[in-house]
């Protein structure tokens, strides 16, 4: 990732501290959640999973590395999904319109918790109340082969479809 890119998803990871401070972390039943490890969730049915958008490798094309992505990936562009995982907020706020969503938890307000493969920017049609809990939300999906901010996926008209 070039250094102003990872400058600017600083900038806009910094309001997630605020939210992020001031909530516990509790996983609810049906999450793995064994004391002293991450929360893990599991593949529910008719939600893409997080190893279906894991099936993408990094190619280098005229010096940049760019994402390479699988038939099932490519197929999900411009289609209907759902995706479950923990909310990132973008946005200063309780509400938001424009989030990250994540494999993992975030567990440093400045970082992200995975790799491009395991977040999806979420832009909503509604703002959805930030959670540390997980959440699945319903959009139409765009798959990014060339985002100058280094994301993969985005999911667009996006709805709160439920909490887990």
């Amino acid at each position: 990732m070039r250094p102003v890119t990872s400058i600017l998803l600083l900038a806009l990871l910094a309001p997630a501290f605020a939210l992020a401070q001031s909530q516990q972390h509790v996983a609810p039943p049906g999450v793995g959640n064994t004391p002293g490890q991450m929360p893990v969730l599991y593949d529910i049915q008719g939600v893409t999973s997080w190893s279906t958008l894991a099936k993408v490798k990094q190619v280098k094309v005229k010096n940049r590395i760019l994402p390479e992505f699988s038939k099932d990936i490519a197929a999900l562009n411009n289609q209907e999904i759902k995706v479950q995982g923990f909310m990132m907020p973008l946005e200063p706020g309780e509400k938001q319109k424009h989030f990250l969503i994540s494999l993992v938890p975030q567990s440093c307000s400045f970082c992200l918790p995975a790799g491009p493969e395991g977040v999806v920017e979420v832009k909503s049609k509604t703002p959805v109340k930030y959670t540390l809990e997980p959440i699945i939300v319903s959009g139409k999906m765009e798959i990014m082969k060339d985002d100058p901010m280094g994301l993969y996926y985005r999911m667009n008209n996006a709805t709160l479809a439920s909490n887990k």
